[in-house]
């Protein structure tokens, strides 16, 4: 069933024009616009986040030709309640007049120009036409993030994640803990995305109402709980997921710290098989998120999604990614995992100043 939210997103102001590709494949290009999301107390989102250990930056150009190892060959569908799813550093010299000047690394934007530098870095992944992606980037130890497009997109199992924090609300507004249940509940959902525990636990929270409720308190403006027990039609920006990742890794959160220590445990866990996509820009292991994938009836393309939290380069990054338009699961994963590097690439870039 298709969702009844807009399928188009607003159209991005033109770029300068390319020449047409004969194989009819294209540099990737949002039909949004691009948008800076502003941090509130850069300070504590910087120091604020749980650090991991990170390894150095391997560098090198995104590429969507193929997905990481962890992404499986093929997958049942992800639809909501209806199937179940199985160059260096700057150098800051002494300047004539006392101060000090920065001589700034050629190609390095500087850190307003984050936004820009993450446009440049995803027109150069490739995509099939008719390929959406909008992206969400957060460098935590700069307080520094951009947004790549602004247009809804469906969620598929992503909103597990914001389920499990509906749920969690509601048990620290009743003084309790999750229940035994809930728990086995929660983690069937996270670690292997089972479709029967997030019907569950969509139930408990009052199905879209309630999410839509316990989103008010996270802050989350664009998002749009599915109709009935279509969670996975429920509707969502990057730039809300960003704020769902801030709340589940920051410290300024509705969520206590054991409920998002609890989070981030299960997102760390996550089972073979689901381990592709933001993790596709991490250094080793050292990251935690949430896949969704779901190919819609009416056309028959994916929607494939990913958020979570990477290490790389010596810090943590935020990233949510979200797509569809793409003809097979494995396309989108690779387009997927592409816009993940190309986002935590761009971060890195615009912190070397």
């Amino acid at each position: 069933m298709e969702s009844p939210g807009a399928r188009r997103n607003r159209v991005r102001p033109p770029r300068p024009s390319r020449a047409p590709d004969p194989l009819r494949r294209r540099r990737l290009r949002m039909s949004t616009a691009l948008a800076c999301v502003a941090v509130v107390g850069v300070t504590a989102v910087g120091a604020g986040y749980a650090r991991s250990r990170a390894h150095p930056d391997a560098g090198g150009a995104p590429s969507a030709a193929a997905p990481s190892a962890g992404a499986p060959t093929a997958a049942p569908a992800d639809d909501g309640a209806v199937r179940a799813e199985s160059g260096g550093t700057p150098a800051a010299e002494d300047g004539e007049d006392g101060e000090a000047s920065v001589e700034q690394e050629p190609g390095v934007p500087s850190a307003a120009d984050l936004t820009d530098v993450l446009a440049d870095a995803l027109d150069a992944v490739d995509a099939a036409d008719g390929a959406e992606v909008s992206v969400a980037v957060l460098d935590t130890a700069t307080g520094d993030s951009a947004v790549y497009g602004r247009g809804a997109f469906d969620t598929a199992s992503i909103v597990k994640v914001d389920i499990l924090s509906a749920l969690l609300l509601r048990a620290q507004d009743a003084g309790r803990r999750l229940t035994s249940a809930e728990r086995a509940y929660a983690t069937a959902m996270i670690e292997n995305s089972d479709n029967d525990s997030a019907s569950a636990l969509w139930r408990a929270i009052g199905q879209a109402d309630g999410l839509d409720t316990a989103n008010r308190r996270l802050g989350l403006t664009g998002t749009e709980g599915g109709a009935g027990m279509l969670w996975g039609l429920t509707r969502t920006t990057a730039a809300d997921q960003l704020v769902l990742l801030r709340q589940v890794f920051g410290t300024e959160s509705a969520l206590t710290e054991a409920s998002r220590s609890y989070v981030r445990e299960l997102m760390g866990r996550i089972a073979s098989g689901q381990r592709w996509g933001v993790s596709a820009a991490a250094d080793g292991s050292d990251w935690a998120l949430k896949n969704g994938w779901l190919p819609r009836s009416t056309t028959g393309l994916w929607d494939v999604n990913s958020i979570g939290r990477v290490a790389a380069g010596g810090r943590d990054v935020l990233v949510a990614v979200l797509s569809r338009g793409s003809t097979t699961q494995a396309e989108g994963i690779a387009l997927v995992e592409a816009a993940a590097r190309a986002a935590v690439r761009s971060a890195d870039l615009a912190s070397r100043v």
